[in-house]
């Protein structure tokens, strides 16, 4: 009996993690600005932030104009957090990036629909959500490439020990994580391309998650590479605020940072 229960434990689990969604908030016509961001919401790569990281931030950018969606990518999940080896499916590095291709893929394709500009269609994500939008603009390329990018309170090393998040990289790497290459590979800051999107990035001193100091060396390695980007560093705020914080405002500096780069 009690054999029974964990497997229909883990099938559950794993129910919750395997699959993808993208849920659009379309703004009024009158209201549009032509420009679509897909919202990446964070949770270590184990779980998904499922109103302050998505839906919220989702419905504000509605309100400024802009076609946002909401991705729910394939993560680890919490039976991957508590049973690891033998939690199924095993959902890790490149499952999101694919799924976030997948939804760049689409709305381009649909951008008649959506009436958006084929060109401007970008990711906002959070946390490990920021790692992933990131990964999305070093690694993909074509019509999977994100026009542009922002980054709140980031994952954004694999490599560097002295700050960075293990937890997003024990459900990023899975069984492969011990892998230095791979590691390598997964560190934002490390072999930045110079034709990657403009990026935007907030983060904040007090973050008690994710230290500050993967914002400082993203924001280092993009200057090195001559790469447009933003970057408001708060010096409080925390970590997993979503939207803002009362001393953590990143919105107007995003939209600033997208007037200037993307109308």
């Amino acid at each position: 009996m009690k054999r029974l229960i964990a497997i229909s434990l883990l099938i559950f689990l794993g129910l919750q993690a395997s699959g993808q969604r993208l849920i659009p908030f379309l703004p009024e016509p009158e209201k549009s600005n032509g420009i679509a961001v897909i919202v990446c919401p964070g949770g270590s790569y184990y779980w998904l932030s499922r109103t302050k990281e998505s839906v919220d931030v989702a419905e504000r950018l509605r309100q400024e104009g802009f076609a946002a969606f909401v991705l729910y990518y394939r993560h680890a999940g919490t039976r991957y957090f508590l049973f690891r080896g033998l939690a199924f499916p095993q959902n890790h590095y490149p499952d999101a990036l694919e799924d976030l291709a997948a939804a760049v893929r689409e709305i381009r394709s649909r951008a008649a629909e959506y009436s958006v500009d084929p060109s401007k269609v970008g990711v906002v994500g959070f946390s490990a959500g920021g790692h992933l939008a990131l990964d999305a603009g070093k690694e993909l390329s074509g019509d999977s490439r994100p026009s542009f990018i922002a980054a709140v309170y980031p994952v954004v090393t694999m490599s560097d020990e002295e700050i960075v998040h293990d937890r997003s990289r024990r459900a990023l790497l899975g069984k492969h994580y011990a892998d230095a290459d791979l590691r390598r590979r997964l560190s934002m800051e490390l072999d930045v391309p110079c034709d990657m999107p403009p990026v935007f990035i907030a983060a904040c001193k007090d973050d008690p998650t994710v230290d500050y100091r993967n914002s400082v060396v993203m924001d280092e390695a993009l200057s090195k590479a001559g790469v447009l980007h933003g970057f408001e560093l708060f010096e409080t705020g925390g970590h997993g605020f979503g939207l803002s914080s009362p001393t953590a405002d990143w919105l107007p500096f995003f939209l600033d940072f997208i007037g200037n780069c993307v109308y």
